[in-house]
């Protein structure tokens, strides 16, 4: 995963973002902490953990990439994971960020390299923690965003910071996009169908 600052325009974070809200609406994706792994497994996306693998082909694994990797098998795609290194929480992120490389056709070219990978990053860090999702729970610490979405301290902090820059803007145009509406929606009609009762129009 890249380490870069992210210097896209408006029109390619609001592509990832929706992105990321059609991926959850299509497979269903309703639960807070979000696992990556759900949805690698309802994608069919094949997960391959280095734990797994014989002490050689871990070694090869890791010069591919220390965190994880997507890799073809036939017409099966297969990402590979960091889980003898790396805590549950980086795991997750980690397939998120490999999940961006597939939803987002990344061809893996040199020539772009750096910028997918910051996409991905993009991707996972917003897919993790949704700022208008992170606005249910109102948090006023990064701790808060720790605790209930279940990611690293690193991500908590970042996902505080982009929060509060989604609320800024979030109370001076007092409306939602479409897709924050859709993903509302989503989870909102499922807290509701948890605790019975009509659907949230």
């Amino acid at each position: 995963m890249s380490n870069a600052v992210w210097k896209f325009d408006d029109n390619t974070y609001e592509f990832i973002k929706g992105e990321v809200i059609h991926l959850f609406i299509k497979y269903q994706v309703k639960c807070i902490p979000v696992s990556g792994f759900e949805i690698a497994t309802k994608m069919g996306i094949k997960l391959i953990p280095y734990s797994s693998l014989s002490p050689e082909k871990r070694k090869c694994a890791e010069l591919v990439d220390p965190d994880g990797f997507v890799a073809c098998a036939g017409t099966e795609e297969c990402i590979y994971y960091n889980d003898v290194d790396h805590t549950y929480e980086r795991q997750n992120m980690t397939i998120l960020h490999e999940i961006a490389h597939i939803v987002l056709d990344h061809t893996g070219s040199p020539d772009n390299r750096d910028r997918e990978e910051d996409e991905a990053d993009f991707f996972a860090k917003y897919a993790i923690a949704p700022p208008v999702l992170v606005d249910r729970i109102n948090p006023q610490s990064y701790k808060e965003i720790y605790d209930h979405f279940d990611i690293t301290y690193e991500a908590a902090h970042y996902a505080y910071d982009y929060y509060l820059a989604w609320k800024s803007h979030h109370q001076k145009t007092k409306s939602y996009t479409q897709y924050e509406i859709a993903l509302l929606k989503l989870y909102l009609d499922s807290i509701v169908a948890t605790r019975g009762g009509d659907s949230v129009d």
